[in-house]
């Protein structure tokens, strides 16, 4: 593989295994691939950290807490996202649902919720959440393939910070796009590797993640592979939260300690730029059936 892409950098895992992984630039995609990728069966271990925080609700260290703060705060736009959609109905499928914040609070706003998520402790604690809002008007499931097999369609589905997880991205799409009603959407959020905040962090980036995050998106590659699928790019939305909480963590992992006005500063400047060019440090995709 290597041997046909260019390195564009290597990157070290900071979470779990001190690794070094090369991310290989794709130009027909305009996509960088982690290189080598875990095999399935291994790709787990490499989630297996306290400091991975969308497994947990942990408020242990500062960090935590802005990121928590930051979540409840974005929930509550991604809430007035859905609800501003005009669908058939209110099924709701959010997948990579974590600890299932987005799940209640869609929940609690008349929303029929589902979930898939692969992590057991973190299903576990979703379920909880769900159990108390409503005990029986709600599905948690490891993975899509429930969904698949029982034939189901939804009027949402979402992916925050999920399709650079999946080992096999055109195939995970073709089952998207099944499991999307004719007038769904469908919403991905994902890492902008063209970002300000990519180039001045370089393989330091936060959001590289390697080799958990196995893809890195460009707004180029999104429009292109999703069309291959017939899934048509209809909005793009910016998660400006996204530069100064990435920042900090990329301040960390470059200078063994955190810097919170350097990593204000970059991400201050991050979305400055991004006005002009639209490259935020992570973007939502809403995309229809073509």
């Amino acid at each position: 593989m290597e041997d046909k892409k260019q390195i564009y950098l290597t990157c070290r895992d900071y979470t779990v295994s001190r690794e070094e992984f090369n991310l290989l630039y794709d130009k027909d995609l305009d996509m960088l691939v982690t290189s080598p990728q875990p095999k399935p069966d291994q790709l787990g271990s490499y989630y297996e950290s306290e400091d991975y925080i969308s497994h947990t609700d942990s408020q242990k260290t500062f960090t935590d807490k802005i990121y928590q703060w930051v979540k409840n705060y974005t929930l509550q736009q991604k809430v007035k996202l859905i609800n501003s959609f005009r669908t058939s109905g209110k099924e709701l499928l959010d997948i990579g649902c974590g600890t299932g914040d987005f799940l209640k609070v869609s929940q609690e706003s008349g929303w029929k919720v589902s979930g898939a998520e692969p992590n057991e402790k973190a299903r576990s604690l979703a379920y909880d959440k769900l159990k108390l809002s409503d005990k029986k008007n709600f599905f948690l499931e490891s993975d899509i393939n429930f969904y698949l097999k029982k034939g189901v369609q939804f009027d949402v589905i979402s992916m925050w910070h999920v399709l650079e997880h999946v080992p096999d991205p055109e195939e995970y799409i073709s089952h998207l796009k099944q499991l999307l009603k004719n007038d769904g959407v469908l919403i991905v959020a994902v890492p902008n590797f063209r970002s300000f905040d990519a180039e001045h962090y370089g393989k330091f980036w936060a959001a590289y993640d390697v080799p958990r995050h196995l893809w890195h998106f460009s707004k180029t590659s999104i429009k292109k592979i999703f069309l291959k699928k017939e899934l048509k790019l209809v909005k793009i939305l910016p998660m400006k939260f996204d530069s100064f909480y990435v920042s900090m963590l990329s301040e960390k992992y470059k200078n063994n300690r955190g810097n919170l006005l350097s990593a204000f500063r970059t991400g201050l400047i991050s979305n400055l730029k991004a006005k002009k060019n639209f490259e935020y440090s992570s973007l939502i995709y809403l995309l229809k059936h073509a």
